[in-house]
């Protein structure tokens, strides 16, 4: 017994001794970082909005970190091939995830027998920006208003059209939320490509759809689409002449948005998310970096960890009555 009882003390003394001196090893480490280039994952083809953004932002750490910070682009499988090929990296720091609201709101009611549950596979550490949608409409269309659109919407049941640019994106539940809170029902017609679906709406072959400056930019210059309503609360800055929803004739409470962060590998030591958090918050407060924000309607915003996590269960709320309504799946 004597000895058990030595042996435990011995055992117990020996892994202490080692959490002693590995624990200056690790904050060393993380005082450190990066040492050596970091990359950025995203599900979002270049070219794209959210891939512009992170460019400017991968710009900005790599002069904050004195480090190559290179976007790695992994499209495909509505979010899964970058989640694929990330979640299994180290906690480091060296591997983060770019996700939207959507993909961390709305995957896991999508495809249930996957039981993806974002945050068991990876801890939020900075947020990047986030934008509200517009209800464009072809130039040529008879509407001036959301008030047209619904009034359309309830004489002809199913026969208004809406496009998106794939099942589950926030175009889609952004005119899913429309249906619900008008009471009328509509055609979704998803696209596999964004630029496909605003030539069909630009050219009247799709009644209307959710829209964003950035991504529908060539089509509006081109003068072939209307913004009816911005699906926000106040009007967006960059286009002061488009009105709210309210302001349209639409719900009050009809509002679409989405918000971008950057995730680690599940398990990423507080330490070192605070100082990827700042350093951060920090390219975020770039003058530079906020004027080419602007251009695209997309705010930066400074919300902690915690503030990611809340603002993903409230979206992930709606989003899974949504889904549910229809019994929309991607399996």
């Amino acid at each position: 017994m004597k000895s058990r009882a030595f042996m435990s003390l011995a055992l117990s003394l020996s892994l202490g001794l080692c959490a002693t001196l590995m624990a200056p090893l690790a904050a060393q480490a993380q005082a450190d970082f990066p040492n050596r280039p970091v990359s950025l994952v995203t599900p979002f083809p270049a070219g794209s909005g959210p891939d512009a953004v992170l460019r400017i932002v991968s710009e900005k750490l790599s002069k904050i970190w004195n480090q190559p910070v290179t976007v790695v682009n992994r499209p495909g499988g509505n979010g899964f091939v970058a989640v694929d090929a990330t979640q299994r990296a180290a906690p480091d720091g060296y591997t983060l995830l770019q996700l939207d609201s959507e993909h961390l709101s709305a995957l896991p009611y999508l495809y249930k027998t996957r039981n993806f549950a974002p945050f068991n596979l990876y801890d939020p550490v900075a947020p990047i920006f986030k934008t509200s949608f517009m209800v464009a409409v072809p130039s040529t269309s008879k509407w001036q208003n959301l008030r047209d659109l619904v009034a359309a919407a309830k004489a002809a049941p199913g026969r208004v059209s809406y496009g998106s640019w794939s099942v589950g994106s926030p175009g889609h539940l952004g005119g899913e939320r429309m249906e619900l809170l008008t009471q009328t029902e509509m055609n979704h017609v998803p696209f596999k490509e964004m630029s496909q679906l605003f030539t069909n709406v630009g050219n009247g072959e799709i009644d209307w759809s959710m829209a964003t400056i950035p991504s529908s930019a060539g089509v509006y210059k081109a003068g072939k689409l209307r913004y009816l309503a911005v699906a926000a609360p106040a009007r967006l800055p960059q286009m002061p002449d488009v009105p709210t929803a309210a302001e349209a004739g639409g719900p009050a409470n009809f509002e679409v948005n989405s918000f971008v962060v950057l995730l680690a590998p599940k398990g990423v030591a507080p330490a070192l998310r605070n100082k990827i958090h700042a350093d951060m918050l920090k390219a975020l407060a770039d003058p530079d970096l906020r004027a080419r924000f602007y251009t695209f309607a997309f705010e930066p915003i400074n919300w902690s960890p915690e503030e990611i996590v809340k603002a993903t269960e409230a979206k992930a709320k709606i989003n899974e009555e949504l889904i549910r309504r229809k019994n929309i799946s991607l399996e």
